[in-house]
C-alpha cells in the first residue's frame, strides 16, 4: 500500500510538471484578432450609426444643433480624457480584466442611452459610454501586441485590425440607417448589448492573461486632463451660441488653459507621469501621435458635416446611411492595402503618400464642392481621399507601437488613441462652429474643407520631418 501511494504521488508530480511545462494552447491568429477587435468595432459602429440618427434624435427629444454636437462629442470627451487612465489600469490589473470591465461599462451606457427620456439624459449616458470605451481600447491594442511575437506578423495584424475597424465604420451608417428606419433611433444603442456580451465571453475563453505592472495612477493628472478637455469642449461647442466673449465662455477658456498648464508642469516634474518618459526619447512617437490627432480631426469632422449635409437635402436615416457607405468603406480598403505595404517597406512610405493623396483630394473638395454638386462626384472624390487616409492610418499605429515595444504597449496605445479622440472631439466641435458661423452651405462647405486640408497638410509635415526613413519601420 505504501509503495502504491509513493508511485501515485510520483505519477501526479510528473503530470503537474508536464502541465506546467506544456506549451500554451495556440489560438488561431484571426480568431484572436476578431476577439480583440470586437470592442472597437462596437464603438465605431455606434459612432457612425449615431451620425445617421441625429435628425431623428433632434425631433424625438427636441435637441438643438448644440445638443447634437454634445451627443457626438460627449462620448468622445470621456473617451479621450480617460484613455490614459485606462492604460494605467491595464498595467495595474492586467489588460484582459480591464478590457472586459470596459465592455461591461459600455453595455450599461448603451442601455441608458436607449431608454433616455431627454437630450440631457442621452448626453449623460453618452459620457458613460465613452468611459467604457476608454477602458477597453488601450487594453485591446495591448493584448494584440502581446499576441504576435513576429514584427512583420504584428504589422500585418495591425493592418487587418484597422481594416476590421474600417469595415465596422463603413457598416455603421447602413446598420444605423436600417435600425432607425425600421425600429427607431433607440435601437442604435440596443444593438451594442449582444455585441458587447459576445466580446466579454470570447475574451474570457480565448485571451491569455498577461503580466501586470504596478504603476501609480496619478489621479491628479487624470483629473486635470479631464478638466482641460471638458472646459475646452464647452468653449468650442457653446461659444457660437453664448458668444465668444460671454462670461461663461471666457471663464471656461481660462479654466481650460489653467488645467492644461498645471498638467504639463506636473508631467515634467512628477515622479509618476501619465506617460513613461522613455516614450519621448524618439521624435517619431510624438509625431505619430500628432498625425493621429490631425487625421481624426479631419475624418470625424468630415463625417459629422457630410451626415448633416446629406440629411438637409431631404434624405432620411436609411438613405443617409446608404450614401455614406462608400465613403466609410474606403477606409477599410486603404487599411487592407496598407498592411502589406507596411510589412514590406516600413511605416513611413504609406503615411507620406497616403497623406499627400488625401491632401490633394481635400483641396479638390475645397475648390469644387457646392450645395448642388452631384452625389456621384462628391462620393468619388471622398472615396479616393478616404482610401488614401486609410493607407496612412496603420503606418501611424505601427510606428507608435514599434517605438513603445511590449514594455510600454499599454501606455503608448492609450496615448495614441487619446490624441485621436481629442482630434475627433475638436473636429466635430469646430464643424459645429462653422455651421453656426456660416448660415448657408455655400459658405459652410469651403470653410470646412479648408480646415480638413490644413489638418492633412500639417500631418504630412510631421511625417516628413520626424519619421526617420533611415531606420527600420521609420522610427
Amino acid at each position: 500500500m505504501r509503495i502504491y501511494c509513493i508511485r501515485q504521488a510520483a505519477y501526479h508530480t510528473r503530470m503537474n510538471i508536464s502541465t506546467l511545462t506544456a506549451p500554451a494552447r495556440q489560438v488561431p491568429p484571426l480568431l484572436m484578432l476578431m476577439t480583440l477587435a470586437i470592442g472597437f468595432v462596437m464603438a465605431m459602429i455606434d459612432v457612425t450609426a449615431v451620425n445617421t440618427a441625429l435628425s431623428d434624435i433632434a425631433v424625438s427629444l427636441s435637441v438643438p444643433l448644440t445638443g447634437l454636437v454634445w451627443v457626438v462629442d460627449g462620448y468622445t470627451l470621456t473617451f479621450a480624457a480617460l484613455l490614459m487612465a485606462g492604460g494605467a489600469l491595464a498595467d495595474r490589473f492586467g489588460p484582459k480584466a480591464v478590457y472586459q470591465g470596459g465592455l461591461s461599462v459600455f453595455i450599461l451606457g448603451s442601455i441608458l442611452c436607449a431608454v433616455a427620456p431627454s437630450g440631457h439624459a442621452l448626453i449623460a449616458a453618452r459620457l458613460l459610454q465613452g468611459a467604457g470605451a476608454a477602458l477597453f481600447m488601450p487594453s485591446s491594442l495591448s493584448l494584440l501586441t502581446h499576441a504576435y511575437e513576429d514584427q512583420a506578423t504584428r504589422a500585418r495584424m495591425l493592418g487587418t485590425w484597422s481594416a476590421i475597424v474600417g469595415c465596422s465604420s463603413a457598416a455603421g451608417p447602413l446598420v444605423g440607417g436600417i435600425l432607425v428606419h425600421e425600429f427607431g433611433w433607440r435601437s442604435v444603442f440596443w444593438v451594442n448589448v449582444p455585441i458587447g456580451l459576445l466580446g466579454i465571453a470570447l475574451t474570457q475563453v480565448l485571451a491569455p492573461a498577461t503580466a501586470r505592472h504596478e504603476r501609480d495612477l496619478s489621479m491628479l493628472s487624470h483629473v486635470l486632463g479631464v478638466a482641460a478637455l471638458a472646459f475646452l469642449s464647452f468653449v468650442l461647442i457653446e461659444g457660437p451660441v453664448l458668444g465668444w466673449l460671454s462670461a461663461g465662455v471666457l471663464a471656461a477658456g481660462a479654466a481650460a488653459v489653467a488645467a492644461a498648464v498645471l498638467l504639463v508642469r506636473r508631467e515634467r516634474s512628477g515622479a509618476h507621469p501619465l506617460l513613461p518618459k522613455a516614450l519621448f526619447e524618439t521624435p517619431a512617437f510624438a509625431a505619430a501621435n500628432g498625425v493621429g490627432f490631425l487625421i481624426n480631426f479631419a475624418v470625424f469632422g468630415q463625417l459629422f458635416l457630410l451626415s448633416l449635409f446629406i440629411q438637409q437635402g431631404g434624405a432620411d436615416a436609411l438613405q443617409t446611411g446608404l450614401k455614406l457607405i462608400p465613403m466609410m468603406a474606403a477606409f477599410a480598403v486603404g487599411n487592407l492595402t496598407s498592411g502589406r505595404i507596411t510589412a514590406r517597406v516600413g511605416t513611413r512610405p504609406p503615411m507620406m503618400y497616403g497623406l499627400m493623396a488625401g491632401l490633394a483630394m481635400a483641396v479638390l473638395m475645397l475648390i469644387g464642392l457646392r450645395p448642388d454638386t452631384p452625389y456621384w462626384l462628391l462620393v468619388t472624390v471622398a472615396v479616393v481621399m478616404n482610401v488614401a487616409i486609410g493607407i496612412a492610418i496603420p503606418g501611424m499605429t505601427a510606428t507608435v507601437m514599434l517605438v513603445a515595444g511590449k514594455a510600454n504597449a499599454n501606455s503608448a496605445a492609450a496615448a495614441l488613441n487619446a490624441n485621436r479622440q481629442i482630434g475627433a472631439l475638436v473636429g466635430v466641435a469646430l464643424m459645429g462652429t462653422v455651421m453656426h458661423v456660416a448660415p448657408q452651405w455655400a459658405l459652410r462647405l469651403p470653410l470646412a474643407f479648408t480646415l480638413i486640408a490644413a489638418a492633412y497638410a500639417c500631418a504630412l509635415v510631421l511625417v516628413y520631418r520626424f519619421v526617420n526613413p533611415a531606420r527600420p519601420g521609420g522610427v
